[in-house]
């Protein structure tokens, strides 16, 4: 018998054995319904137009269950039309009616065939999970049209009556939107997102909006969203970061209009420092215009090599701070000979792109100018103030961790560091030295301390929390980077692309084998029976001949190219990893056209032995354990150690 006084507390919940008992029965029921569906993405990198198309398209699942439900008894154009209308209702509905294509017969059949399309996506879930979803205003008729059998002559009249009245009191439009956004919601049970929402992207805010409103979603941190979080705790290394990126990509709305980030005093210092220099090698990728805050490329360039070397500075004071790191073969600066314009690495002296560091005293080179310093000063005060910026930062943190386990799934971002014989890394700290999972609860608690430790009370385990955000984001031990060292140097000012080459951790190519993958399983303590590994960040180069799963399906590797920056090199735009009650399948996108077919291309890649339920599932196992609980009140009801409480 379990505690007494836990069972006397739940009690108050369930006040009478009857209620007990009725609960018991609920639950049990649901344990019998098929499993949800989970999506899992990866890498969008602030493309928010493409994801927020796939996250109403269920990546081609709304197209697939349109054909389904209605077959031939829906032409094929129809067919897409139909499925515009649920993605987009807000935009479709006054284009119709501009082009005076709607009429109360168009809205009781399309009010119908959604109807039609909700009954078979509701059909895996309860009435009352159904309930939750269904908007306040239309709940009801929703519900009732829903569940209402029309074989019967009165039940006929009745659903009809209901579509008559909606259209009647001109509520059609409405109607519609409600029964689009509760198919969208009804499709996608459970979001899982892979890492890198922020950076290259037009706007990394957009998708943290959609995110906080689907609610259901869990994130694994990635190295781009890091940066990102370090720099709302204060590292100015992590601004300095996050900003290069932005003016390199020309993402200027995310920063001003987004988060409130005031550029100006960075365009003043740029405009005025690098007055006559073109800043050729800083020159920005243009891939999405900017609408609120338009800068020219000219500026743009010369506020990125300013930030730049702002950054180059800031990372050197930390490597220097942080000797543990190891990661002096990264100060670049005193490497350099300033009258030659060269640079001397591993014996080697290579010439330099960009010769022009007006702020570098070449005696002290990573020491800010005083300029440079107030720059930075205020910069960090409009990263640690922008509410909206701080508001996405804590949602990271309250829906998101390092690594998850789910349904016997394991979810990172990057990697857990192997050596070069397939051993597991140990990072040696003044705490301890930690490998495989112990590395990745340690670094855990370290992101949790840089934003809710507070200085005041811990100033010295605050400030080396902080510090670690940066190195998370480029050091060669981070399961996050999982690359030898960030190479942002040389790709910038050395011609030589050998120089800039990037080796990743050999964990990229040990779990490639079926053992490895196992060893993994056993280190976090899973089951490898069915167990995946699921991953992002290293782009799938489709037209190399690569493939997204590997190690005979035990590991799914899903960043397929969402980010533009990345479509000439993988060749398509991304993947949408989908778990439901039958199988684990992956949606391969196209580039995203708003006007076009965006339907992405479906491939089966694993069928369930048998179909999953709520029972076989994390979500089943919490079920079990309140069954359990509820059964042993009930036993307490009955032998009378807990006396009912009836009004």
């Amino acid at each position: 018998m379990r505690d007494l006084d836990y069972l006397t507390l739940l009690s108050h919940e369930f006040p009478t054995e009857r209620s007990c008992a009725a609960e018991i029965i609920n639950l049990k029921a649901i344990m019998g319904l098929p499993k949800g569906n989970e999506y899992f993405f990866s890498d969008i990198h602030g493309e928010y137009e493409s994801f927020i198309h796939l996250m109403r398209s269920a990546s081609g699942v709304v197209r697939s269950k349109i054909e389904e439900t209605f077959g031939q008894l829906m032409a094929e154009e129809e067919q897409k039309n139909l499925a515009r209308l649920i993605y987009y209702p807000g935009e479709v509905l006054p284009d119709m009616k501009r082009r005076g294509e709607l009429s109360d017969e168009w809205y009781g059949k399309t009010i119908h065939n959604l109807i039609m399309l909700c009954r078979e996506v509701a059909s895996k879930y309860t009435r009352s999970k159904v309930r939750k979803k269904l908007p306040h205003e239309f709940g009801y008729a929703i519900d009732e049209l829903i569940h209402t059998d029309e074989s019967e002559p009165d039940k006929r009249l009745y659903y009809r009556e209901i579509i008559n009245a909606i259209i009647e009191v001109e509520a059609g439009d409405e109607f519609i939107i409600a029964l689009s956004d509760l198919i969208q919601s009804l499709l996608i049970d459970r979001l899982h997102i892979i890492g890198d929402i922020f950076d290259r992207g037009p706007r990394s805010d957009y998708v943290m909006d959609e995110l906080i409103s689907f609610g259901n979603v869990d994130i694994e941190w990635g190295n781009h969203d890091v940066s990102w979080m370090g720099a709302a705790a204060g590292n100015t290394a992590c601004i300095a970061t996050v900003l290069r990126i932005a003016t390199n990509y020309n993402s200027f709305d995310v920063l001003e209009d987004g988060y409130g980030i005031n550029l100006r005093p960075l365009s003043m210092f740029a405009a005025s420092v690098y007055k006559n220099d073109e800043c050729l090698s800083f020159r920005p990728h243009l891939l999405d215009d900017n609408k609120y805050d338009s800068v020219d490329p000219e500026l743009a360039a010369k506020m990125c090599k300013a930030i730049t070397v702002i950054e180059l500075k800031l990372e050197g004071q930390l490597i220097k701070r942080h000797p543990e790191y190891d990661m002096s073969d990264r100060l670049m600066l005193d490497r350099i000979n300033y009258s030659k314009g060269t640079v001397e690495i591993d014996g080697k002296e290579y010439e330099m792109n960009d010769k022009h560091f007006p702020t570098i005293d070449p005696a002290d080179p990573y020491a800010l100018t005083v300029e440079e310093q107030e720059l930075i000063e205020t910069l960090k005060y409009s990263f640690l103030h922008s509410r909206r910026l701080q508001k996405h930062i804590r949602f990271l943190y309250s829906h998101g961790s390092l690594y998850r386990i789910y349904n016997n799934n394991l979810l990172f971002h990057g990697c857990i560091p192997m050596d070069e014989k397939g051993d597991f890394v140990v990072l040696s700290t003044s705490e301890g030295r930690y490998s495989g999972q112990d590395m990745m609860d340690y670094f855990q608690e370290k992101i949790t301390d840089a934003y809710f430790l507070d200085m005041d009370d811990e100033p010295e385990k605050k400030q080396d929390a902080v510090d670690l955000m940066w190195y998370l984001w480029a050091g060669p031990l981070s399961p996050l980077f999982g690359k030898d060292r960030m190479a942002t140097f040389e790709h910038i000012f050395i011609s030589d692309k050998s120089m800039s080459v990037e080796h990743y951790n050999p964990y990229y190519e040990y779990s490639k084998q079926a053992e490895y993958c196992d060893k993994i399983f056993e280190e976090f303590e899973m089951n490898p029976e069915g167990a995946h590994i699921i991953n992002g960040h290293v782009p799938v180069k489709v037209t190399k001949g690569e493939k997204p799963v590997k190690a005979d399906g035990k590991l799914y590797v899903i960043d397929g190219g969402l980010s533009k920056a990345y479509h000439g090199t993988t060749g398509i735009a991304g993947y949408t990893l989908i778990f439901n009650s039958h199988h684990l399948a992956l949606a391969e996108h196209r580039e995203f056209d708003r006007d076009g077919d965006n339907t992405p291309e479906m491939f089966i890649t694993e069928t369930m032995r048998h179909r999953i339920l709520v029972r076989d599932t994390d979500i089943g196992k919490e079920l079990g354990k309140q069954i359990f609980d509820l059964e042993e009140l009930l036993e307490c009801y009955k032998i009378g150690l807990i006396k009912e409480r009836k009004n």
